[in-house]
């Protein structure tokens, strides 16, 4: 069964909660890549590693894909044992950006875990769009762990520079 998720929609030039949220996690990053640095001895030569085993440690990018229609884009995510409620879905003119928490304990007192691969991180992918979309008509829902987000093209939908 399919989960509607909703989507918060960016129009040009509008405040919005993303950036601050992109702030915070940027600054996450920087405070866990510093503390590797501090724990190499404050030695040069590794801060490019510092920081991308830091953005690893905290963000996870799931495997997706973006398909182009003639009038829309389609794009899924695989996001298998997230729940519907912990899932946002944004839409900016050039851009979808999906963010979700995944927490883990264990429920079970049974036994000792001997080792766990479950991980806390936390989600974010941003999907560049070749074309302007229109934010209000985009929608998103959840089924069977795959995330759908169909983002129409803009009325009069312009190429975005690479370089904008």
């Amino acid at each position: 069964m399919a989960h509607k998720i909703s989507v918060e929609k960016i129009r040009n030039g509008d405040p919005n909660r993303l950036w601050e949220r992109l702030n915070a996690l940027a600054d996450e990053i920087r405070q866990r890549a510093f503390s590797r640095f501090e724990r190499r001895g404050q030695t040069g030569g590794g801060d490019v590693d510092d920081w991308l085993e830091a953005e690893r440690e905290l963000v996870w990018s799931p495997p997706s894909e973006l398909i182009e229609g003639k009038e829309d884009f389609q794009a899924r995510v695989a996001l298998a044992g997230f729940d519907p409620k912990d899932i946002e879905v944004t839409a900016a003119p050039e851009a979808l950006v999906i963010e979700a928490d995944k927490t883990h304990t264990h429920k079970t007192t049974a036994g000792n875990v001997h080792f766990c691969e479950f991980s806390g991180q936390k989600l974010l992918r941003r999907i560049n769009l070749p074309t302007a979309i229109d934010v209000d008509k985009v929608t998103a829902s959840l089924d069977n762990g795959m995330l759908q987000v169909t983002a129409p093209k803009a009325a009069q939908s312009k190429q975005i520079s690479a370089t904008a």
